[in-house]
């Protein structure tokens, strides 16, 4: 938590900015809210592959951060920390999607699973097993866990960037930002953040319990892939295999939805 004369020393940067365009408190605004760049970085750079290095997200999310700087309204009723937090994911995402690293048979392979998701769900009228997501796939259950490793593996943090829609102002909204009610990001958009959040909660209710506890400790008790398979005995691996098969459900059914 920031002191007291931190939060003073903000206030009178923000203000020294906002009302000069002083360039100086800007810098120093960077500065002082750097951290944030780290920690998405971070987040996001542990389920990439080792390939992509954590100094050049920072690098990108830092162009975020700048901008969240330069477009941050005082007057919002929001924390500065949330706003930035946003802009920051979404830089990332866009230099990654420029750089589009993710294979060509990996996409299709993510899209080839969610469409056997829709087809089974609407046919068991519940969540299909990843028993019967393979032989719709006509795929053995371990190659089947094997393309979900390998998707997990090329994914950019799923539930970060899935259900972004992006109005003019360039703000977009992701699954992380509805989970809380707490600071919404865009007060224009509370109706339409109301119902997504209400399609995902029925989305995360149709999940089968171990997904549903595997999606709550990694986004809502920040728990790492490891510390989750510890928690349910199995191979962090597994828990990747079992993240990544909710995700893909998660994003069928709201597809399904609209």
């Amino acid at each position: 938590m920031q002191t007291n004369v931190k939060a003073v020393e903000l206030r009178d940067l923000w203000r020294r900015y906002k009302t000069s365009n002083d360039q100086k408190a800007r810098d120093r605004l960077v500065v002082a809210y750097s951290p944030l760049v780290k920690y998405v970085a971070g987040r996001m750079g542990a389920g990439l592959p080792a390939h992509v290095d954590e100094a050049d997200l920072i690098s990108y999310g830092l162009g975020g951060l700048i901008a969240a700087i330069e477009r941050f309204d005082l007057s919002r009723e929001i924390r500065f920390e949330t706003y930035a937090i946003t802009r920051i994911k979404g830089a990332i995402l866009d230099e990654l999607r420029a750089l589009d690293w993710v294979p060509r048979s990996v996409r299709a392979r993510a899209r080839q699973i969610e469409r056997a998701n829709v087809k089974l769900e609407a046919k068991l009228q519940r969540v299909p097993t990843e028993e019967e997501l393979a032989g719709e796939m006509e795929m053995s259950v371990e190659e089947f866990r094997g393309a979900l490793l390998q998707i997990a593996n090329s994914s950019i943090r799923a539930l970060d960037e899935l259900w972004s829609p992006s109005d003019s102002s360039g703000d977009s909204m992701s699954l992380l930002d509805t989970l809380s009610d707490a600071n919404a990001p865009n007060p224009e958009r509370i109706v339409e953040q109301n119902e997504l959040r209400d399609r995902i909660a029925e989305a995360l209710e149709r999940l089968p319990e171990r997904e549903k506890l595997v999606i709550a400790l990694y986004y809502y008790e920040n728990l790492t892939l490891r510390e989750i398979g510890e928690v349910l005995r199995v191979t962090e691996s597994r828990v990747s295999q079992l993240h990544t098969k909710a995700v893909l459900g998660l994003r069928s059914h709201l597809t399904t939805a609209r």
